[in-house]
């Protein structure tokens, strides 16, 4: 390049700037980054393209963990499903594998979620509501009813009694003669990102990270295509951070799960592959592709040099993808299609190796069965009409996106150091740093819409008054909660009080000798002993967590 030609080149297009008229608006990215008018090789002056960006399927991955990209494999389809009863969700299922997806995707009720059998006091009107009921044994192997499952990948949203819920899994396997080591999918079980953001906790920090080892070290034995925590940013974001936050509290977890196995004793190369991750992808299209972006390079690095991990399997940042429920609006529903087919494009150009797309109606309720086959429409459109998957990191080597990238990983860093001075991810959270910090970003994002800094189309801009929402909504009646508790009530009779007991007693047990708890909530899941009497026994050894209230 001559530069002598390139700096007057760059001075007679700074002059035109000038000159130029401007809209005024404020140019940021939604996580209220300042973005130039223009980039540069300027941007770049630092980078080296080995060290930094390199080729597909190269350290440290900036671009891809696999050097063929899409041309491979094209990234999982999953809509995440649950509502009602089992047998509801049964069929949902069913229906979503006949249209093309090509794995699952679980979604339970709050009562599930907080540990709580359907006949709970707490789960009043709640059951079934967000998502499947599970209580026991029973509903799992009805949920899972002609479904084999060493043919399907499943993830579960669940993070709490997660090792509860995988038991009933592994059972309903047993049951159905298959071998554990042909599983294949998911558990959320991210108990670090419910202190932070989601708040669906039961014990305290120190005895939760303790059964997240434990399944971690049950799986890398037993269940080995199975991975046990999907390290899920995608609640962080939810819950108003900004782009970067999400990418640096999110990978801090990830890093806190890995240090605590290899506390443990554990081998990094024995467990690290098996871990995967779970972002958000919001609006702001070319801050998203960067966070996937500086989250390959970063965890590449920082497992290849702090942790010293020798398998470059170990070094791959494996992520699931869901666009943002939190961008939908119930104003103009319809343009909930849009939003979520960029979202979803900007997952795709970001490398994700599995998507779902949330429904347009996923704000009003839980989604119909034509808004879920449009979700899975829009990923179709953009895998197979679009021409993406046909290059690798189409926008790599983009003067706009490669700065941004390295912005974000620049900005990240910093937050470690934070997070390192607290004492760790724990005690950060114990003091309440990543409460404040999410709290403050969405104050300040709230700000911006409501000054129209920020445009929301249809909510504080292009309103249409006196519209009407036309939309058909899913209804759970409430006989699907009489029914549940009925189930139970059956069961509940049905069963042999004494080897209940008996399962009890060997849980509580094997959490105050400090075994693994795996072998006794799977032989408890077998006997019938219900979510709720599982979570309850642990509860009288690990105590409940209260969170300290932060200003």
């Amino acid at each position: 390049m001559d530069k002598t030609r390139y700096e007057k080149l760059k001075a007679e297009y700074k002059a035109k700037v000038q000159k130029s008229g401007d809209l005024g608006l404020k140019y940021t990215t939604v996580s209220g980054e300042p973005i130039d008018i223009l980039y540069s090789p300027d941007n770049l002056d630092k980078t080296d393209f080995v060290k930094d960006i390199n080729f597909p399927g190269e350290y440290p991955f900036t671009r891809g963990i696999h050097p063929t990209g899409y041309r491979g494999k094209i990234w999982t389809m999953r809509q995440f499903a649950g509502f009602g009863t089992p047998e509801d969700t049964n069929k949902r299922f069913k229906y979503l594998l006949e249209h093309g997806q090509t794995g699952l995707s679980v979604a339970f009720d709050l009562p599930t979620l907080m540990g709580w059998d359907a006949d709970a006091e707490l789960a009043n009107g709640e059951v079934g509501i967000c998502g499947v009921a599970i209580s026991s044994l029973q509903d799992m192997e009805i949920l899972f009813d002609g479904i084999p499952l060493d043919k399907v990948s499943t993830s579960m949203t669940i993070n709490s009694p997660a090792a509860m819920i995988f038991a009933y899994y592994l059972a309903v396997a047993q049951k159905q003669n298959i071998d554990f080591k042909l599983l294949r999918g998911t558990l959320q079980n991210d108990i670090l990102k419910e202190y932070i953001a989601q708040k669906e906790y039961i014990y305290p920090p120190h005895p939760s990270m303790r059964i997240i080892v434990d399944m971690i070290e049950y799986c890398k034995n037993e269940v080995p295509q199975w991975n046990p925590v999907s390290v899920s940013g995608y609640h962080i974001r939810e819950a108003g951070s900004t782009s970067v936050q999400e990418l640096a509290y999110t990978l801090a977890d990830g890093f806190a799960y890995i240090e605590a196995c290899m506390e443990r004793g554990m081998d990094v190369d024995e467990f690290a592959p098996r871990i995967s991750y779970f972002f958000n992808s919001h609006l702001d299209f070319f801050e998203e592709i960067a966070k996937f972006r500086a989250a390959r390079r970063i965890y590449a690095r920082r497992m290849k040099e702090k942790y010293g991990a020798k398998n470059p399997r170990s070094w791959w940042l494996r992520f699931h993808t869901q666009t943002a429920g939190c961008t939908l609006t119930a104003q103009q529903p319809e343009n909930n299609i849009v939003r979520t087919a960029i979202q979803a494009l900007a997952a795709v150009l970001g490398g994700t190796q599995s998507l779902h797309t949330n429904s347009m109606d996923e704000t009003l309720a839980l989604p119909s069965e034509k808004a879920v086959k449009i979700a899975l429409r829009t990923q179709q459109i953009i895998a197979y009409e679009t021409g993406v998957i046909n290059t690798v990191d189409p926008l790599g080597g983009s003067y706009f996106v490669e700065s941004l990238t390295t912005k974000m990983e620049e900005e990240a860093e910093k937050i470690f150091s934070e997070i390192d001075a607290l004492g760790g991810v724990i005690n950060a959270i114990e003091a309440g740093y990543f409460q404040k910090q999410i709290a403050d970003s969405a104050y300040r994002y709230q700000k911006e819409v409501e000054a129209k800094d920020k445009y929301i189309v249809g909510v504080n801009e292009f309103v249409e008054k006196g519209e009407k929402v036309e939309i058909p909504i899913l209804y759970i009646p409430p006989e699907v909660e009489i029914k549940q508790k009925e189930r139970l009530a059956e069961l509940k009779n049905n069963r042999s009080s004494a080897q209940v007991e008996e399962c009890l007693a060997e849980l509580k047990q094997a959490a105050i000798d400090n075994r693994n708890l795996m072998p006794p909530l799977i032989n408890a899941a077998r006997s019938y002993v219900t979510l709720g009497e599982m979570v309850g026994e642990l509860r009288e050894v690990f105590g409940t967590y209260e969170e300290s209230v932060v200003f």
